[in-house]
C-alpha cells in the first residue's frame, strides 16, 4: 500500500507494507519519514554554511593591501584620490565629482570623510583643540555675547518696593584667519600607495597644521593669527616673586594660584605647562612630604597636579624672567575655536616634475579667541 502525505517534500510517497496499518501507524511512519527528510536538509544547510564561513574568514584574514580596495571608497573620495595623483590631468569625470572651493587658487575641497579624519588626526598634534570649545561657521567672523556684570539684588522688608537692575553684557569677536602650506610627495609613493595616497597627504598636513595651530592657540597675537590663551590682556596672573624660578616655595605658589580662580571654573580646571616646567613640578612636595604630582593609574587618563589634570603644551614658555610658564583654568569655557572651511587642496604635478615630485598645496581657515578670561589664570615670573 502506498500513500501520499500532504506536506512531505516534493510529495514523496510513503510505502506501507504488510498488513493494513491503523491510523496511528500511518501517522507514526509519516512523521518518521518527515523527520529523516528534515535532518537531511539541515545537514545540507550546515555544510553550505560552513563552507561560506570558511570563505569569509579567509577573506577577512587577508592582508589589508588586498582587502583595502579602492572600490570600497565613495565616488567623491575615489575622484579625490585620482586628483592627488594626477592633478588637473585626472580626467573630466573625476574632476566633475569634486567640490570646487571659493579658494582663488582654484583648489578643491577635501571630501567630508577625509575632512573628518583630518580633524581627528589634527587633535593629536594640536593639544589645545581637544580642550577648547570648537564651532564651525560659514561667516568671515563670529561675534559672541559676553556677560560683564550681574544683577544687583537687595534684601527688602515686607512692604518695601523692589528695585530694578540689569546685567551688563559685552561682545567678543572671533575673526577667521587663514593658514596654508604645501607638501612635496614622491610620484612613486603616490603611484605605489595602493589607494592610501590620501592618507599619506592627510597625515603630513595634520602634523604641520597641528603644530602651527598649537603655537597660535598659545601665543598668537598678530593680525594674521588667532588670539592665543597667553596673549589676552584680560587674563589675570599670579606673580612668582622670582625671575629665575617659581618662587621660594613653588608648592605654595601652585596652591594659592589654583584657589585664586573662582570655584565654578576651578572644579573644571586643567593645568597647562611644557615638559621642562612639568619636570620641575613633579619634584615638588607639600609640607607632609607628598608629591604634588600624581601619576595616572588608568590608561588614557591624564596625570594630576593637586587633583586636577595636567596637559603638556610644548609651546608654553620655560621658567624665566618675564615669562608665563603655567596656565590653569576651565579651557572649554575660556577659549573658543571657530573653523570656517574644510581643507582645500590644490595639486601641482609640474613644478617639480623633473625630480619626480608632486607638490600639494593646502589651505585651512580657522579662528580663535578668549571669550571668558575669568575662567583661566596664568603664573608669570618676575622680570
Amino acid at each position: 500500500m502506498t500513500m501520499m502525505i500532504k506536506g512531505m517534500p516534493y510529495g514523496a510517497p510513503i510505502e506501507l507494507k504488510g498488513e493494513e496499518p491503523d491510523a496511528e501507524g500511518i501517522v507514526t511512519k509519516a512523521l518518521d519519514a518527515l523527520t529523516a527528510s528534515v535532518d537531511e536538509r539541515l545537514k545540507a544547510i550546515e555544510t553550505k554554511s560552513g563552507e561560506r564561513i570558511d570563505q569569509l574568514e579567509a577573506k577577512i584574514n587577508r592582508p589589508s593591501i588586498i582587502t583595502g580596495k579602492a572600490d570600497d571608497m565613495s565616488e567623491e573620495r575615489k575622484a579625490f584620490d585620482a586628483y592627488l595623483r594626477h592633478g588637473k590631468e585626472a580626467g573630466a569625470e573625476e574632476l566633475k565629482t569634486l567640490i570646487v572651493s571659493s579658494d582663488p587658487q582654484g583648489g578643491y575641497l577635501a571630501p567630508a570623510e577625509m575632512s573628518s579624519e583630518f580633524i581627528r588626526e589634527l587633535v593629536e598634534f594640536s593639544p589645545i583643540r581637544p580642550l577648547a570649545s570648537v564651532r564651525t561657521t560659514s561667516a568671515p567672523s563670529v561675534t559672541y555675547p559676553r556677560r560683564t556684570g550681574i544683577t544687583n539684588a537687595k534684601w527688602k522688608g515686607e512692604i518695601q518696593a523692589s528695585e530694578a537692575s540689569e546685567p551688563a553684557f559685552g561682545q567678543v569677536e572671533v575673526p577667521i584667519r587663514e593658514v596654508n602650506t604645501y607638501v612635496d610627495v614622491s610620484n612613486q609613493l603616490l603611484a605605489d600607495s595602493a589607494g592610501t595616497a590620501e592618507a599619506e597627504v592627510r597625515l603630513a598636513l595634520a602634523e604641520d597644521f597641528g603644530a602651527k595651530e598649537g603655537l597660535a592657540f598659545v601665543s598668537g597675537d598678530g593680525p594674521l593669527q588667532p588670539e592665543g590663551l597667553m596673549t589676552n590682556a584680560d587674563v589675570l596672573s599670579t606673580a612668582t616673586g622670582n625671575a629665575a624660578t617659581l618662587g621660594t616655595n613653588p608648592a605654595d605658589l601652585l596652591i594659592s594660584h589654583m584657589y585664586l580662580l573662582p570655584a565654578s571654573y576651578r572644579t573644571r580646571g586643567t593645568w597647562l605647562m611644557n615638559g621642562s616646567t612639568l619636570a620641575a613640578i613633579r619634584k615638588l612636595k607639600d609640607a607632609s612630604g607628598l608629591y604634588l604630582w600624581q601619576p595616572s593609574y588608568q590608561v588614557g587618563a591624564p596625570e594630576m597636579i593637586l587633583g586636577r589634570a595636567v596637559i603638556e603644551i610644548p609651546d608654553l614658555d620655560d621658567v624665566g624672567a618675564g615669562t608665563a610658564p603655567i596656565l590653569f583654568g576651565d579651557i572649554a569655557t575660556a577659549y573658543r575655536i571657530v573653523d570656517r572651511v574644510s581643507l582645500s587642496i590644490l595639486v601641482n604635478p609640474y613644478i617639480l616634475a623633473t625630480n619626480g615630485i608632486t607638490r600639494i598645496h593646502a589651505t585651512r581657515r580657522t579662528g580663535a579667541a578668549v571669550v571668558q578670561p575669568k575662567a583661566i589664570r596664568k603664573i608669570v615670573c618676575s622680570v
